[in-house]
């Protein structure tokens, strides 16, 4: 499996939702790096799983057990083990899937590619589950970066429907910590109260929302990427595509570009402190596939919880015959919800990854 990312910092993600534990191997982590445990430990909380309506009723510690590269709590420079065991695991409630798949689950596919043996309990290997691990590398990743003044926050965007306030054209360190406090991690806390109750009746109707995560990147040096194929747009993109229920990204003004002018798309540079800066970010600090200085932008569209209570139209891949499939268990009405550390997590990864790559900016 593909489940590999990276160039200089190169992570694999190993495991099963059910399986005995999930983790991951870390190469390319600088040595010498004093990893803050409780920061990470907290950093790992916003995305556990079990922390209120919102969220599935699964509860995971989600403590990593590092079994090689970190010692007396600093990167040693040798690869990097960590495992998350799983002990509440219900797979009982998935028994079957692969002869009667869930609609919008691999379950299918996964069949298809892999054969009858394929273990989709909780999701398998296709699990949300599996950013947990993700979320190991992603916390050290921006503990290391915020050494180095560069600081990632990310926010629920929208979720069923309604919209958050979006980031300022220049969001603060203050800001993210403020909104990763509150869950939903949103700037608005009335937009939060209200997505939280649409997030509430579709689970009161065995039903599911989407939604959108906003994620910024502060003091990103200029510079940093490559043009066409190998871009900072590109890295994100394909990590972030990892990311269970991802189905879109946009960079900037993203989408709304296409029905703008030139005249209102391009961003106007300006000397701000001696620096030279754009008076707007519809590039999402990106141009030509390299870092301009201003915030990197991004937002990352999540499908509604594909695992819903509603009676849904299947088939037996077997008999070739349709059927009807109703699902229990536990699951996210909204795994957008959970899903925006992932996405801080996952820049950092890139970012990180990217920096060691380039070396020429003195960062590392």
């Amino acid at each position: 499996m593909s489940s590999e990312m990276g160039k200089k910092l190169r992570i694999s993600v190993f495991g099963q939702s059910h399986g005995r534990g999930i983790g991951v191997t870390v190469q390319g982590l600088p040595g010498g790096e004093k990893i803050d445990m409780d920061e990470l430990m907290a950093f790992m909380a916003r995305r556990a799983p079990g922390q209120n309506t919102m969220t599935t009723a699964r509860r995971e510690k989600d403590e990593p057990k590092f079994l090689s590269g970190l010692e007396n709590g600093t990167t040693c420079g040798f690869p990097l083990c960590a495992v998350i065991e799983n002990t509440d695991t219900r797979s009982g409630d998935y028994a079957g899937f692969t002869l009667t798949p869930r609609p919008g689950h691999a379950d299918y596919t996964a069949r298809i590619r892999y054969g009858d043996s394929v273990d989709m309990r909780g999701g398998g290997h296709f699990s949300g589950r599996l950013t947990a691990p993700l979320c190991i590398v992603g916390g050290i990743a921006k503990q290391i970066l915020a050494r180095r003044g560069i600081y990632i926050g990310a926010h629920l965007k929208a979720a069923g429907g309604v919209e958050d306030e979006s980031f300022p054209l220049h969001p603060t360190k203050e800001l993210f910590d403020t909104v990763a406090a509150r869950c939903p991690a949103v700037i608005n806390i009335e937009a939060g109260e209200r997505m939280a109750e649409r997030i509430e009746q579709a689970r009161a109707d065995l039903d599911s929302v989407g939604g959108i995560v906003e994620c910024a990147v502060i003091g990103m040096p200029a510079g940093v990427g490559d043009p066409m194929f190998d871009g900072v747009e590109n890295r994100l993109a394909q990590a972030l595509f990892g990311i269970p229920a991802v189905k879109g990204v946009e960079f900037g003004a993203g989408f709304a570009c296409a029905n703008m002018r030139g005249s209102e798309n391009n961003d106007p540079f300006d000397v701000q402190n001696g620096r030279i800066v754009t008076t707007t970010n519809n590039s999402g600090g990106i141009l030509g596939g390299i870092t301009n200085g201003m915030p990197i932008v991004f937002r990352a569209a999540f499908k509604p919880t594909p695992s819903i209570g509603k009676k849904q139209q299947t088939v037996n891949v077997d008999t070739l015959q349709q059927t009807r499939l109703e699902i229990v268990g536990r699951h996210d009405p909204c795994v957008a919800v959970r899903a925006v550390p992932v996405c801080e997590a996952v820049a950092a990864i890139v970012v990180l990854d990217m920096l060691l790559e380039d070396g020429s900016n003195g960062s590392f």
